[in-house]
């Protein structure tokens, strides 16, 4: 299901969920990403300290997709 992010935290919470419903832990995780469970851990409270290449090869591993489209005119936060 589509979802919009308007903050980097409602993105933890997604990767934290995905990772959640896929079985995952975060060592396992982590594993993948060849991190640490603790980088991970740090990651999914604060994604904002992702680089977009990490954020690319997490969402993949994740089954995700980043989906950039034009805003819907009087969206709140328009310019």
């Amino acid at each position: 299901m589509p979802q919009l992010l308007t903050n980097s935290a409602q993105l933890g919470h997604i990767i934290k969920a995905r990772r959640r419903a896929l079985g995952l832990t975060q060592h396992a995780l982590a594993t993948k990403l060849t991190i640490t469970q603790n980088r991970l851990s740090q990651l999914e409270a604060d994604p904002g300290a992702l680089s977009f290449d990490r954020l690319v090869d997490l969402l993949n591993i994740l089954g995700l997709v980043l989906l950039v489209e034009d805003r819907q005119p009087g969206h709140k936060g328009d310019w």
